[in-house]
């Protein structure tokens, strides 16, 4: 239902995006788009590039008089630091850094410097991402469905968060510059942080991603594709330094029996309910109701100002890479990109589950939903005749 293509290099002139599928009637300005690429962009453990530039959008296309109108909606995000790299004659990159896109790409594309690998490769392309996702939450909002993230682990840090409510934990992520909402990990995190500047090396570390208020029946079994945590597995792992991903306790639940990994359903009047959350809100493919919690590993970035065993492709020589300009640990900044990338896919498989051309179709749609209540389903105790 939803798709969207983005566009441009690291150090171009721009990014584009275009986000496909978007239904008429959505209130959309510039400034709900610049809030979460100004998130984006802060966070401890950030590059000199941050000191550079101040992502704001162009919405060129699809909006009018500050609705969506049903057409395709285009973005453009200059790049401020262009101008320094515009026309000017570039040393040949011969040597690839380990753990990057440099010595595949030019395998696969077949490219005689290793720099446009860098330059489409590169992180920086996902400030057009979460433009993207800016606008997938605002859908989600008008049916009272968040998405939120915060950092669990930064190296061997991690935070202990016992019972914190998800709202509490996001609004204590919002006020730390390691986005994690335990003050006591935060800090061990900040001091990790700095040794790892001072020892000229990058951190990586886990983000937890959950989505509240998601109604059950959104993705399917029916088909491989359109399995809701696989979907959510493609969007988080395409994200640049994101290596692993889990859906609720996944990892947990491997060390424990079937009887003990569960959740069991039980009755409040009518009501189906869960005492626990150990799936993260999806069941064979589908939401359940609960909500959808997704935890990312993001390893350390590539780019180290210590130099790494290499072979200069040109010489045919081992060597050493050269720096190229980089954050020292992005993990605080990938929160708005994970958060971008989980509310594209529960956009579009809302919109797949209710359709509509417009958000006055969807709401009655939205309203009419089952839910996980007796009364909500159609089962009469009758036999079931399998293939007459």
């Amino acid at each position: 239902m939803l798709r969207f293509l983005t566009a441009g290099e690291s150090h171009g002139p721009s990014l584009t995006a275009i986000l496909d599928g978007m239904p008429a009637g959505l209130p959309l300005s510039a400034e709900v788009i610049n809030r979460e690429l100004a998130r984006r962009q802060r966070g401890y453990g950030a590059g000199g590039r941050m000191k550079l530039e101040h992502d704001e959008v162009r919405i060129l296309g699809g909006v009018m008089a500050g609705v969506t109108t049903g057409a395709p909606i285009a973005l453009l995000i200059e790049n401020a630091d262009h101008v320094r790299w515009r026309a000017k004659a570039i040393e040949p990159m011969t040597r690839p850094r380990p753990g990057h896109a440099d010595l595949t790409g030019i395998i696969k594309y077949g490219y005689r410097d290793l720099r446009p690998a860098l330059e489409r490769a590169s992180a920086r392309e996902t400030a057009a991402r979460v433009a993207v996702g800016a606008i997938c939450k605002q859908l989600l909002a008008q049916f009272g469905i968040r998405v939120g993230g915060y950092v669990r682990a930064i190296g061997p840090v991690r935070a202990e968060l016992g019972d914190m409510p998800y709202e509490e934990r996001f609004a204590r992520a919002e006020a730390s510059d390691v986005r994690c909402p335990d003050p006591m990990a935060a800090e061990a995190m900040h001091a990790a942080i700095q040794q790892t500047i001072r020892h000229k090396d990058t951190l990586g570390g886990v983000l937890e991603i959950v989505a509240l208020n998601v109604p059950p029946g959104l993705g399917s079994f029916a088909q491989w594709d359109r399995r809701l945590e696989a979907r959510l597995g493609m969007a988080i792992l395409s994200v640049q330094a994101i290596k692993g991903v889990e859906i609720g306790d996944a990892f947990e639940n491997t060390t424990l029996p079937g009887t003990q990994a569960q959740d069991p359903i039980r009755l409040e009047g009518r009501r189906l309910v869960r005492p626990s959350n150990r799936a993260g809100g999806i069941e064979g493919g589908i939401s359940n109701g609960q909500p959808i919690v997704i935890r990312a590993a993001m390893k350390p970035i590539a780019t180290t100002l210590t130099p790494q065993t290499t072979v200069d492709l040109t010489g045919g020589k081992e060597t050493s890479t050269a720096y190229e300009r980089s954050d020292f640990c992005p993990v605080p900044r990938a929160v708005p990109i994970l958060e971008a990338m989980t509310a594209f896919v529960l956009a579009d498989a809302l919109l797949e589950k209710v359709g509509g051309d417009s958000l006055e179709e969807m709401r009655p749609r939205f309203e009419a939903l089952r839910r996980a209540t007796l009364d909500d389903l159609a089962l009469d105790g009758t036999p079931y005749v399998f293939w007459e």
